[in-house]
């Protein structure tokens, strides 16, 4: 299993609040923030909830043979949640871009547009949505003509340019932050086609999805994730543009993403390993492993084999060739030319689609399983998935949620752990996010108040623990 990084990784979106001191700094940004504010958007969601209500005035003790009879007879409630987010327009007729996350499994959308004198309100629904770069575009319901914004060359931003960023922290509407680039190419860990631009900027909750603006007033990237366990510390994240063209135009067109495949796994070529293959210099990506009758595997790369060259691209970190691969056009034949036997290869490899491999459905799966917060209990979790099951010897058919995080006025700070595995609570299996709250929901309208889980800690042990939660 993938080391848990130290810091939380809060996918919302950057708000720049941070007023880096420089020569030659704008004087204002009143004339842009106007030109641009008509065509950021506010996004609000909503999604029902269901939970079981006790009909009794009593709670059965766990075990008791009366359990299952109050499971019977409780009934569901549902409940709305909702949540905020922003977006900006690229087509007149109301063509929307946003963060995947922000109207992940949404049921309705409401997408805000100011107006001459007040916003005014619009139904939206999803063109297509991608989980793994995290981008959505959405078609606002109307017919009426909207300001578009342009879509600029992110390859020609610079470290230590200004940039500005619009859009609805917090729930306030029109929000316009300042800062600078503080950083190119930033890969955090939370996909495999990463290529962050890094600013200095403010990111509070309800900014995700918004643009981030040049001087020319050009969208150069799209907010999408902070570091920081309370919000802003002045490092945020957003997705070059010239990443999300392509993304984005699939998804117009075809309502889904269509990328290339090679097939391949790929770790770091380090300098014990480029040693030993008798390599210039550590470069290019090492083949791990190769999936049956994949593209590769029809063309003869081999597990130990080195990619050195893409299509022409020469491959100098290994995190570049995910990226150039999904990039390339399905079906197109490319020279990859690769290292093996301590002598160079070339190898013409035709490109399958990701989406329709093995690859991808493995992928899907992981790639669904974000991190989620449980606010009653001050814990952060994600389903357990098949690697996990795999890299931690676990029993194939084990379900569960993996605690990522744990907050420091949590009850359970003294009785469980980050990356142990809640199994069982109140002797329900918990398969999902929404198994856990509905038991501590039920657990917190009871008069005991305790809970009892049954986990693997981090030596794979299975425990009892039972919890007051008042």
């Amino acid at each position: 299993m993938k080391k848990i990084k130290i810091f939380f990784l809060t996918l919302l979106v950057i708000n720049f609040s941070s007023f880096v001191s420089a020569q030659n700094a704008p004087e204002s940004f009143a004339d842009l923030a106007e030109r641009l504010m008509p065509s950021v958007v506010n996004i609000s969601t909503t999604q029902t909830i269901v939970t079981n209500v006790n009909p009794f005035p009593f709670q059965f003790p766990p075990g008791s043979p009366f359990e299952d009879m109050f499971k019977e007879f409780s009934t569901p409630q549902k409940r709305k949640a909702s949540a905020l987010g922003s977006g900006f327009i690229i087509d007149a007729k109301g063509i929307v871009v946003t963060n995947n996350h922000v109207i992940k499994d949404a049921e309705d959308i409401i997408i805000r547009v100011e107006g001459d004198t007040e916003y005014i309100e619009y139904k939206a629904k999803v063109i297509g949505a991608d989980p793994l770069s995290d981008i959505a575009v959405l078609k606002i319901e109307s017919n009426d003509k909207f300001l578009p914004v342009k879509l600029g060359d992110s390859d020609k931003a610079r470290i230590g340019d200004w940039v500005i960023a619009i859009g609805n922290p917090l729930g306030l509407s029109g929000t316009v932050t300042s800062g600078i680039i503080s950083a190119r190419n930033r890969n955090i860990g939370l996909s495999r086609y990463e290529d962050y631009i890094q600013t200095d900027a403010s990111i509070n909750v309800g900014n995700s999805g918004g643009p981030l603006f040049n001087m020319e007033g050009d969208v150069i990237g799209i907010n999408t994730a902070i570091l920081g366990r309370e919000g802003n510390i002045g490092i945020g994240f957003s997705i070059p543009s010239n990443s999300a063209k392509k993304v984005i135009d699939q998804l117009i067109e075809f309502g889904e993403t269509k990328r290339g495949w090679l097939g391949v796994r790929i770790q770091q070529v380090t300098k014990e390993i480029a040693d030993v293959e008798k390599l210039d210099e550590p470069r290019g990506a090492l083949v791990a492993s190769v999936a049956e009758n994949s593209p590769s595997d029809k063309a003869g790369v081999k597990a130990g084999d080195i990619i050195l060259e893409f299509d022409g691209t020469n491959i100098k970190e290994m995190t570049e060739l995910p990226k150039i691969v999904a990039q390339t056009e399905v079906g197109k034949t490319v020279e990859v030319k690769i290292w093996r036997n301590k002598k160079e290869l070339t190898k013409k490899i035709t490109l399958g689609r990701l989406e329709t491999s093995e690859d991808f459905m493995s992928e899907r799966k992981e790639t669904d399983h974000n991190i989620s917060e449980i606010e009653s209990l001050k814990i952060t979790v994600r389903i357990l998935s098949t690697k996990d099951i795999e890299d931690r010897k676990l029993p194939k058919n084990t379900s569960g949620l993996v605690i990522t995080g744990i907050k420091k006025d949590s009850l359970l700070i003294n009785y469980l752990r980050v990356n142990d595995i809640i199994l069982e609570a109140q002797k329900n299996k918990i398969k999902s996010i929404e198994d856990l709250e509905i038991v501590v929901n039920n657990v917190l309208q009871s008069d005991e108040k305790t809970i009892l889980f049954v986990i693997y800690n981090n030596q794979n042990q299975r425990r009892y623990i039972g919890i007051k939660l008042d």
